[in-house]
């Protein structure tokens, strides 16, 4: 949850007081974020999307090892390119978010629905208990949540065939 203090406070486009100086990695591998006016770094750093569904590239929060916010970015304009490459690695590599491109099999029996499905990262198939399973972000836009927790992000239900949306209308 997106919810600190410096809730406003950018860090990246000049309407702030907090200002990112540089963002690295230390040699353990952990993200060193050193913010302007403030003495010590942020060692272990961890960057969250706060609105990672509706605005992904937009409020981006920055926080210590212990998970307290310490600068909100709006978004990454006005960052150091390499700063800005460095923390969009760091969210992707945080983030397992296939993309689906084709249904290739439904089936629902017994109470679980399995689907086939070509994605952005390769075929996979994954298995859901229930409609809750599916959160709906637009008549056409859903995310499915499998089994096991992943995430699986449908852009455009139109964009599939109509045995697969037609499979999908339940949940629309």
């Amino acid at each position: 949850m997106c919810d600190s203090k410096e809730k406003n406070k950018d860090g990246g486009n000049g309407e702030s007081d907090l200002r990112i100086e540089s963002i690295e990695r230390d040699e353990a591998g952990q993200l060193v974020v050193k913010i302007a006016g403030r003495e010590d770094p942020i060692v272990d750093a961890r960057v969250v999307r706060c609105f990672p569904w509706s605005v992904p590239e937009s409020y981006v929060s920055i926080r210590d090892g212990d998970g307290k916010e310490m600068v909100m970015l709006k978004s990454f304009d006005g960052l150091d390119p390499a700063h800005r490459e460095l923390l969009e690695a760091e969210l992707s590599d945080k983030i397992f978010n296939p993309k689906i491109v084709k249904i290739v099999n439904y089936k629902h029996e017994f109470g679980v629905t399995s689907i086939t499905a070509v994605t952005d990262r390769g075929e996979v198939t994954f298995q859901m208990r229930s409609r809750d399973d599916v959160r709906v972000l637009s008549p056409i836009r859903a995310l499915f949540r499998d089994v096991d927790g992943n995430t699986y992000e449908l852009a455009d239900v139109t964009t599939l065939d109509s045995a697969a949306q037609k499979n999908l209308e339940r949940y629309f």
